[in-house]
């Protein structure tokens, strides 16, 4: 199997891809325009901030995996994969501490002004009095938008400055929010209100674009903090500096939208930069982080090669349309579930799922196969009288029509 490494990985991926028995060729500083040009007959893609765009899906002739070592897969064309049977995997959850890590400091940060202090001093420029102003953060209320691994990740470490955190996300409950001991919130808005300084921890996704903006950012209180560590576009980037300078908003931000893709480039928004304390998107950018990510993509890449299905696929659908399950109780034989796929074939009828289990001994085995549309009973005849099917039903819903 031919892997190609298109960003920065630890070299303990390389060696153990290697000692799968994997072809692994490591070129890290491959863009999204170098990419078509370079996946040739690679077999599986392996990519960070990369952007795997249509034109390189379409310009690769064996590619069945693309990992992203990180958590969103926002710059992956998922569709394009997807119509093209190529697997999309990503290891989430192995850069959460890394992140939460950063969230938190961009937090200290942008109450205390450590960024612009240092600025000022690098100018040679002592302003004590000026950088004495900080509010403290004990005490205060974090509101954290979107309570996924990171958020909770957060919450925790807020708890350890002794503030108090409270939250929303699509998905959280009064319920799950007191199990998490964070206070529960209705809405984003009411977050906004609440909030002395509030973290996002949201996926990017078309109804997150934008979602905070000139409405959400006038509900905030003056002077209060936002730390975005998760998507730069959730934002709205020009409602953010007209924030800060009419509503004195502290930010740190270590996303951006439209940012560069490639570890080494320019970056535009100067002005932003001069407004809020900026990293360039290295929040998952610890050697802790790398290391688990690292070994996360071999674990996937190890079990796509043993059965087929690697872990943590993101493109594979959760639950397929089709109604009618066959299910065939056969002797495990050689052509068995040929000459039952040939019946359906000749009936003109899809196979959206398959799979097969065999008993213990190994003599029999159950396959069941979810079919577009139901057989007839000509069709169900013919499988049935294969003298190594043992028996064969056909559940529609909730009925069940036996055939024996």
């Amino acid at each position: 199997m031919k892997v190609l490494i298109a960003d920065k990985l630890s070299a303990v991926a390389v060696s153990e891809l290697e000692s799968l028995g994997c072809d692994v060729v490591m070129n890290p500083d491959l863009t999204a325009a170098d990419l078509p040009g370079a996946i040739g007959d690679a077999d599986a893609l392996v990519v960070r901030s990369t952007k795997v765009t249509a034109d390189m899906i379409d310009a690769a002739t064996n590619l069945s995996l693309i990992i992203r070592a990180g958590a969103g897969v926002n710059t992956i064309d998922l569709a394009e994969a997807s119509s093209h049977g190529i697997h999309v995997a990503n290891t989430p959850g192995k850069n959460t501490d890394a992140v939460a890590e950063l969230a938190i400091g961009h937090l200290i940060a942008a109450d205390r002004r450590i960024v612009a202090a240092n600025r000022d001093m690098a100018a040679g420029n002592w302003k004590k009095k000026e950088y004495g102003k900080s509010r403290g953060l004990k005490g205060r209320t974090l509101g954290i938008i979107g309570l996924g691994a990171i958020g909770k990740a957060v919450a925790r470490k807020a708890a350890g400055l002794e503030m108090n955190v409270i939250g929303w996300s699509r998905s959280l409950t009064r319920e799950t929010a007191e199990k998490l001991g964070i206070g529960y919130c209705k809405n984003a808005d009411e977050v906004a209100q609440k909030a002395d300084a509030i973290s996002l921890h949201i996926a990017s996704k078309p109804e997150t674009a934008g979602m905070i903006n000139a409405e959400f950012l006038a509900k905030m209180k003056d002077g209060a903090i936002l730390v975005n560590c998760a998507r730069g576009e959730v934002v709205d980037t020009a409602a953010l500096k007209d924030a800060i300078k009419t509503k004195g908003i502290r930010a740190g931000l270590d996303v951006f939208e439209n940012e560069p893709t490639g570890g080494v480039s320019d970056f535009n928004d100067t002005e932003l930069a001069e407004l809020a304390a900026c990293t360039p998107h290295i929040g998952a950018s610890t050697d802790q982080a790398a290391e688990a990510v690292a070994k996360e993509v071999v674990y996937i890449v190890n079990s796509y090669i043993t059965t087929g299905m690697p872990k943590n696929a993101v493109n594979i659908q959760d639950k397929s349309p089709a109604t009618v399950n066959l299910v065939v109780r056969h002797y495990n034989r050689v052509g068995v579930l040929a000459a039952v796929l040939d019946e359906i074939r000749n009936a003109e009828i899809n196979v959206e799922e398959m799979e097969n289990m065999i008993f213990a001994g190994g003599k029999a085995a159950s396959c069941t196969l979810k079919l577009d549309e139901e057989l007839q009973t000509e069709t169900l005849d013919k499988i049935t009288a294969n003298e190594n099917v043992i028996a064969a039903n056909i559940k529609v819903d909730s009925k069940v029509f036996p055939t024996w």
